[in-house]
């Protein structure tokens, strides 16, 4: 029986909890696709995961939420052997085996097909993260050329991400960040951002006069208050990250909190959003070096345990991803 190398999680735990082993390839059905990865993309959710938050998930389980590869098998005939893929969701590292392996098997219809030449490193740290930058951007918020847009939690991969796409549609760009360092300033001017706002946990008293048409609030509870009063007339704030790691709101009274005629919204994707996604329009601007994407570190598969670590600890200052090879 042929054999792969995978990160498994038996219990949930610290970062050691995953564990390398080795395990059967799957063979996929006749609407599957076997995917041999060659990279892939570390997401908070499986961190969230890993500490036991998602009760839902029987163990034992191999995490991971996205993938980037090549079809190794295609009963159907849906793709191409050999064809450059990506996956996301659906269930993937959550319903049944996911990305930190060497090869994952998938529902064909939840693959997209990938055109570009771009190093595996940067393939496996998108489509994820793009598909929840666009789906935040263009779905929820309804983002037009017009848009001053504010992205609470900046430094995360995917307000970066969000801050490029934003910048490339014509928007004005702020974003916000608690480190005041010079360093973390360029790196979000790189990706497109207008104005950096150090971020005190009062951003609406900076802002007061100037304040925004939308707002991605990718901290969270946390914050939210504080981002709804950031919000301009009409305007629309969508939360959807939980950087700040508290799930709830603590005595909320939503007369008080949103202020009038301000929106408030949610935002996850699914396999429809993925699909929905222009990953290969996306790649095309990253390869043409008009869409900026920070990786910030760049971990082997049997160092998943510090990989983690490093999420955990916020250490990355972009995308970790983890190529198989």
């Amino acid at each position: 029986m042929a054999t792969m190398r995978a990160a498994v999680m038996h219990e949930a735990g610290g970062p050691e909890v995953l564990k390398l082993e080795t395990l059967p390839i799957p063979a996929p059905k006749d609407d599957q696709v076997l995917i041999r990865i060659k990279a892939f993309g570390l997401n908070r959710s499986e961190l969230f995961t890993r500490q036991g938050h998602s009760p839902g998930v029987q163990l034992p389980r191999v995490l991971g939420i996205e993938a980037a590869g090549v079809v190794d098998k295609c009963p159907g005939g849906q793709f191409q052997i050999g064809q450059k893929v990506a996956t996301a969701m659906g269930g993937l590292g959550r319903d049944f085996d996911g990305g930190y392996a060497e090869y994952t098997c998938v529902k064909a219809s939840n693959v997209q097909a990938l055109d570009t030449e771009l190093d595996w490193t940067i393939v496996g740290a998108v489509p994820e993260m793009l598909q929840t930058a666009y789906g935040y951007l263009f779905k929820a918020l309804r983002l037009t050329t017009k848009d001053r847009l504010l992205i609470r939690g900046g430094t995360t991969s995917v307000g970066l991400a969000a801050a490029a796409i934003a910048k490339n549609h014509g928007c004005y760009v702020a974003s916000t960040s608690r480190n005041s360092a010079k360093s973390t300033a360029d790196l979000l001017k790189k990706t497109g951002v207008d104005q950096v706002i150090i971020d005190d946990g009062k951003v609406a008293e900076q802002v007061r006069a100037n304040k925004f048409d939308k707002i991605l609030e990718l901290i969270g509870t946390t914050t939210l208050e504080d981002s709804l009063q950031c919000a301009a007339e009409s305007g629309i704030v969508c939360m959807t990250g939980i950087v700040g790691n508290k799930w709830s709101l603590d005595h909320f009274a939503p007369m008080d909190a949103i202020p009038n005629t301000v929106y408030l919204t949610i935002y996850s994707g699914g396999p429809e959003e993925f699909k929905e996604t222009p990953l290969n329009d996306l790649l095309k601007q990253i390869q043409d070096e008009t869409l900026p994407v920070q990786v910030g570190k760049v971990f082997k598969l049997d160092e998943i345990v510090q990989a983690h670590d490093t999420m955990e600890k916020n250490l990355a200052r972009g995308k970790i991803v983890v190529p198989t090879e």
